[in-house]
């Protein structure tokens, strides 16, 4: 599914699924994610905890590093997807969900705060500490694995 300049959906119907889901919708069966984006124009990776809602997808990430600091205002990915099913060999249908869009710092209310769980503890060794995105999805992809 992809969203115009004016917020308008387009779905994009991944080869040979029986059953299709919404790809926001799938991100409610994952918890984690890994964001992606530049710093210091090199690119990286950063796993980050997500939320959907309101059609927007909040991220809780790790506020140690910067990399909150080095989306805000950007345009960042963000894909999330079901492949440890597999490994578990709980197999099935495998999906990943892969969108881009503006994000921005923000504090979330204490709801949205409940939403996402216990954090962890720690971060490579140092305390966590939160740090909180929100992304407007702009242009969002659905991929199946079909078994």
């Amino acid at each position: 599914m992809s969203f115009d300049s004016h917020g308008s959906r387009h779905a994009r119907r991944a080869v040979g699924t029986v059953e299709r889901a919404e790809p926001l919708d799938l991100l409610g069966r994952v918890p984690y994610g890994r964001l992606a984006t530049s710093m210091r124009a090199l690119p990286f990776l950063a796993v980050a905890r997500h939320i959907v809602c309101d059609g927007r997808i909040l991220l809780r990430m790790h506020s140690g590093f910067g990399h909150h600091e080095a989306c805000n205002g950007s345009v960042v990915a963000y894909g999330a997807d079901n492949y440890n099913d597999a490994a578990s060999g709980d197999g099935g249908n495998l999906w990943s969900v892969q969108f881009t869009g503006p994000a921005e710092i923000v504090h979330p209310c204490p709801e949205q705060e409940e939403l996402f769980g216990a954090a962890p503890v720690s971060v490579n060794g140092e305390p966590y500490a939160p740090a909180y995105l929100r992304v407007d999805p702009h242009f969002v992809t659905e991929d199946t694995l079909d078994f």
